[in-house]
C-alpha cells in the first residue's frame, strides 16, 4: 500500500513524515523544503497490521494546477501513480487555505484522509475546530494531528490504512462552478464559517507582530541577524563546541587514537612505511576534520533552533527588500539558508524559483554561504591566527552577504536579464523551538560529516600522502620538494602569487579543497605532520610559517568563495540545464573568490604592516585587466539591452 502526503508549504507535512517513517528530513518554516518526492517505510509502531505500507511526502502545493516544477511532481504523481490513500495534511492556524487543495484532491477519485494539524496551535489561540461538521461537508474522515509530538498520528494511520483497504468511492463536495476558483474559494469559506469557532480578535496586534516590528525592521533586521549570529559562532567556535573540538583535536586524535594504531600496527610487524600512511595519512588526515565535529553539531543545532522558531522565515522577509536591488527577490534567501548547511541541498532549493533568469542567479550565488565543509577551515584558521578575536568567524556571513549584494550587481549588469519575481511568504507564528527536532538535525549533519569524512576525505587523503612520499619514479623521498605533490603544487602556485601565497604546500590544499572543503584541513594535516611536530589547530602552529594574520584571512577568503566542492557542482549542473551557464558561473565563482582574496591580501598588507604583499606588481596588472573587462561587457550587455528593449 502507497500512502501519499499532500499539502500546503509550512503545513507540517514532512514533520508529519519525519514522525511516522522515523527519517530525518529537513523541515522549515517555507516553501521548498522538499523539492521531490521523498518514499519511506511506515514505523512499526504506526503499523498495527503488519501491512507493506509505503509513505511518500510529495512537494507542497497550494493547487493541483502547478506553477513551480515541484508543484508539477506533486500532481504528476497523484494523477499518473494512483497512490492508495492520500493524508491531506491541513494547516490547522490557515482552516481557509488549506482547504482550497483539499477541495481539488478530493475530486480526483483517490481516497482522502484530512490530517488538521497544528491543532497546539489552535488550542493555544483559544480557538476550536468542529470536526464532526468539517467531516461531513466535505464527505471523508478528518482526524486532529500534531506533528511535532506525534499526537493524533496513530489515529490517523489507522484510518487512512482501513480506507485504503476499503478501496471503494468517495464522494466528492458538492458545490457549483467547480472550475471556478472564487466559486471554490467561497465553498471553502462556507465551510470554515460553519465549522471554526475563533476566539482570538484578528484585529488585535500580537506578541508575534510586536517581535516582527523589530527583527523584520527593515533597518533594524540585519543587525540583528548579524549579533545572533555572532553570537551561535562564538557559542559554537568559542564556547562549547569550541572546548570540545579542542579535546578530540589534542586528546583523541592528537594522543588517543594515534598511539593507540602505531601500538596496534607496531605489534603487528606492520611495515614502517604502510604504518606512516595509515596513521600519517588516514587517521591524521581524516582526524584534523572529524576533530572539529564537536563545533558543527553544535553549530547546526543553534541554527536548526532558530529555524524552527520561525527566526529564520523572517530573515528571508528582512532580504527581500535588499534583494530586489540585484535582481532577485526573498526567494533566494531560501536556497542559501538551506545552502547554510549544504550547498547541495542549496542550489537544488532553487528550482521552487519559476523565473529562469532569478534561478540561474541564485544558483550561481548560494554556494557563497559558507556551509557545514567550511566551517572546519574556518575554525582552523580562527583557532591559530585569531584565537581571541571572536569576529572572525561571524564575518564570514557578513562578507558572503556583501558579496551576494555585489556578485548580484554585477551579474544583472553583465547579463541581460528581465525583472525579478514577486516573493509573497505566510510568516508562521513564533513558537519555543523543538529540542527533539534540533537534536535530530544535529545527529544528520554529523552522520553525514562523518560518512565525507570516511569516503571523500579519506580517499583523497590517502593519495595525498603517497604523493608527497614518492617522487614521479615511485621511489620514497626524504625531501618534500621532489615529491609528486610538490611538482604538481609547484607548476599551479605562481597563480596564487598575486594573492601573496607563497609555497607549493598552499597550492596543493587549495586543489584539494575543490574536491571537496574539508580537504583543505586534512591536507594540512597531512603535509605539516611531516615536516613539524607542532599541533596543527594551535595559536602559533605549523601553519604560521606559510601565512600571516592577513595572507591568513585572504586564504580563508579565497577557499570560502571560489567554486564549491564536485558534488556541489554536479548539483549546479542540474538546476542551470546548460553547460553553458554552468561554466560561466564557474568563472563568476573562481574570479570572485579570486579578486576578494588578491585584494584582502594586497590592501591587508598596506593597512596593517605598511608595506605591499609579495606579487603587489601582478596584482595591479590583474585588477586593472579586470576592471577593463568589466567595463567592456558591461558596455555589451547595455546595447544588448537597447536593442532588446529591456530597461538599462
Amino acid at each position: 500500500m502507497r500512502i501519499a502526503l499532500a499539502g500546503n508549504p509550512n503545513s507540517g507535512k514532512t514533520t508529519l513524515y519525519n514522525g511516522i517513517t522515523g527519517k530525518a528530513e529537513h523541515v522549515g518554516n517555507w516553501s521548498g523544503v522538499t523539492v521531490s518526492k521523498k518514499e519511506a517505510d511506515l514505523k512499526k509502531k504506526y503499523n498495527l497490521k503488519g501491512l507493506d505500507v509505503r509513505i511518500v511526502d510529495l512537494p507542497g502545493t497550494y493547487s493541483i494546477s502547478p506553477f513551480t516544477g515541484e508543484e508539477a511532481i506533486t500532481r504528476d504523481f497523484i494523477l499518473d501513480e494512483s497512490p492508495d490513500v492520500i493524508i491531506n495534511i491541513v494547516d490547522g492556524a490557515n482552516v481557509s487555505r488549506s482547504l482550497f487543495f483539499t477541495t481539488q484532491l478530493l475530486e480526483l477519485g483517490v481516497p482522502v484522509v484530512i490530517a488538521l494539524n497544528k491543532n497546539d496551535i489552535i488550542s493555544k489561540r483559544g480557538d476550536s475546530m468542529d470536526i464532526s461538521a468539517l467531516s461531513k461537508a466535505l464527505n471523508c474522515k478528518v482526524v486532529a494531528t500534531t506533528a511535532t509530538s506525534e499526537d493524533g498520528l496513530l489515529n490517523l494511520i489507522t484510518e487512512a490504512i482501513k480506507l485504503g483497504q476499503a478501496n471503494g468511492p468517495q464522494v466528492a463536495p458538492n458545490f457549483e462552478e467547480k472550475d471556478s476558483d472564487i466559486a471554490r474559494q467561497k465553498f471553502v469559506d462556507s465551510i470554515v464559517l460553519k465549522c471554526q469557532v475563533k476566539k482570538r480578535d484578528a484585529s488585535k496586534i500580537t506578541l508575534s507582530d510586536k517581535v516582527d516590528r523589530i527583527v523584520a525592521d527593515k533597518w533594524l533586521g540585519i543587525p540583528i541577524f548579524l549579533l545572533i549570529m555572532w553570537g551561535v559562532f562564538a557559542f559554537s567556535i568559542e564556547g562549547l563546541g569550541g572546548f570540545l573540538s579542542g579535546y578530540f583535536n589534542d586528546v583523541v586524535f592528537g594522543e588517543i587514537i594515534p598511539n593507540a594504531a602505531n601500538g596496534f600496527l607496531g605489534g603487528l610487524g606492520i611495515s614502517p612505511l604502510l604504518q606512516a600512511l595509515i596513521v600519517d595519512g588516514a587517521i591524521g588526515g581524516v582526524g584534523a576534520v572529524v576533530g572539529f565535529l564537536p563545533l558543527v553539531m553544535v553549530l547546526f543545532f543553534c541554527l536548526s533552533l532558530l529555524e524552527d522558531c520561525g527566526y529564520m522565515a523572517r530573515v528571508a522577509v528582512v532580504m527581500d527588500r535588499f534583494f530586489k536591488k540585484i535582481g532577485l527577490s526573498g526567494k533566494s534567501i531560501i536556497p542559501m539558508i538551506v545552502g547554510s548547511g549544504c550547498a547541495i541541498p542549496g542550489v537544488m532549493a532553487t528550482r521552487t524559483i519559476e523565473d529562469i533568469n532569478e534561478r540561474r542567479m541564485t544558483t550561481i550565488l548560494t554556494p557563497f554561504v559558507p556551509c557545514g565543509a567550511k566551517l572546519p577551515i574556518i575554525a582552523l584558521f580562527v583557532a591559530v591566527f585569531f584565537p581571541k578575536n571572536s569576529w572572525v568567524g561571524p564575518s564570514m556571513y557578513l562578507i558572503a552577504i556583501v558579496m551576494i549584494v555585489i556578485g548580484g550587481l554585477l551579474l544583472k549588469k553583465i547579463f541581460v536579464w528581465d525583472n525579478t519575481s514577486q516573493f509573497i511568504m505566510e510568516l508562521p507564528e513564533y513558537k519555543l523551538p523543538s529540542l527533539k527536532y534540533a537534536f535530530n538535525q544535529m545527529i544528520e549533519k554529523a552522520k553525514a560529516f562523518i560518512y565525507k569524512a570516511a569516503t571523500i576525505v579519506l580517499v583523497c587523503n590517502t593519495l595525498v600522502w603517497f604523493a608527497q612520499a614518492y617522487s614521479w619514479s615511485f621511489s620514497p623521498v626524504t625531501d618534500q620538494s621532489t615529491s609528486i605533490l610538490a611538482t604538481i603544487g609547484s607548476v599551479i602556485s605562481p597563480i596564487f602569487i598575486p594573492l601573496g601565497f607563497v609555497g607549493w604546500q598552499l597550492a596543493a590544499a587549495a586543489i584539494t579543497g575543490f574536491i571537496a572543503k574539508e580537504n583543505i584541513v586534512a591536507t594540512f594535516a597531512v603535509l605539516l605532520a611531516v615536516t613539524s611536530e607542532e599541533a596543527l589547530h594551535l595559536p602559533g602552529g605549523a601553519l604560521t610559517h606559510y601565512f600571516t594574520p592577513v595572507t591568513a584571512f585572504a586564504y580563508l577568503v579565497f577557499n570560502l568563495f571560489t567554486p564549491p566542492c564536485f558534488a556541489a557542482i554536479g548539483a549546479m549542473n542540474s538546476e542551470m540545464g546548460s553547460k553553458k551557464w554552468l561554466f560561466k558561473a564557474l568563472g563568476f565563482q573562481f574570479s570572485v573568490g579570486y579578486i576578494l582574496a588578491m585584494l584582502v591580501t594586497q590592501i591587508g598588507s598596506l593597512i596593517v604592516y605598511g608595506t605591499p604583499a609579495v606579487g603587489f606588481v601582478p596584482a595591479i596588472i590583474i585588477a586593472i585587466i579586470a576592471i577593463i573587462y568589466l567595463v567592456i561587457t558591461i558596455r555589451k550587455a547595455d546595447s544588448k539591452r537597447i536593442e532588446l528593449g529591456v530597461e538599462v
